[in-house]
């Protein structure tokens, strides 16, 4: 470039850009202590405040999460708990009909079998009556293992009567024990 001539730039035109709807945008993150917030009104429940099927699967909700809780320590589902309890109540169990009482899927029975056959809790034979049947025994592990199980899950129990009252937890297994029957 030459002293005293200015360099000069083409400018190309571009095509404008058009504006773009915007995503929403997330909520903010919490506010650092000290700061004020806005208060989040909570979500009202409409009809289902009123229905007792509703009422009644919160109470389950809150159950399992109590009962999960006491069985942790163990490594044990509520499900392998009840398995476990059916075994042990009826030796030699047909795996199928473990699985009708529990109303348990066919396939989700077979997986949890598996997994309690895997850790030396239960044995699978083929039924000598049926060899298209597996029929069910606890091991020794799964009797003393059990028999552990058997304080924590009481302890379920107990909380639920300490939140709702031990009348009332009465009256509870009263009205619901039709449904027991009912698999």
């Amino acid at each position: 470039m030459q002293p005293g001539k200015a360099r000069v730039r083409k400018r190309i035109a571009r095509p404008q850009r058009v504006a773009r709807a915007t995503k929403p945008t997330r909520p903010a993150p919490r506010s650092a202590p000290g700061t004020k917030t806005a208060k989040v009104k909570p979500l009202a429940l409409g009809d289902l405040s009123q229905l007792l099927g509703y009422s009644i699967r919160r109470a389950q909700l809150w159950i399992f999460k109590e009962f999960s809780r006491q069985l942790a320590a163990f490594e044990i589902s509520p499900a392998q708990f009840s398995v476990l309890c059916v075994i042990d109540a009826n030796p030699g169990v047909n795996q199928l009909a473990v699985a009708q009482l529990l109303s348990i899927e066919r396939a989700g029975l077979g997986r949890l079998v598996d997994h309690l056959e895997g850790r030396g809790l239960v044995r699978r034979t083929a039924s000598a009556i049926n060899r298209r049947y597996y029929v069910l025994y606890l091991t020794e592990a799964g009797t003393a293992l059990l028999g552990r199980l058997r304080p924590a899950a009481a302890e379920s129990d107990k909380a639920l009567a300490a939140k709702i009252g031990p009348r009332a937890y009465k009256e509870l297994r009263r009205a619901l024990s039709i449904f027991v029957g009912d698999a």
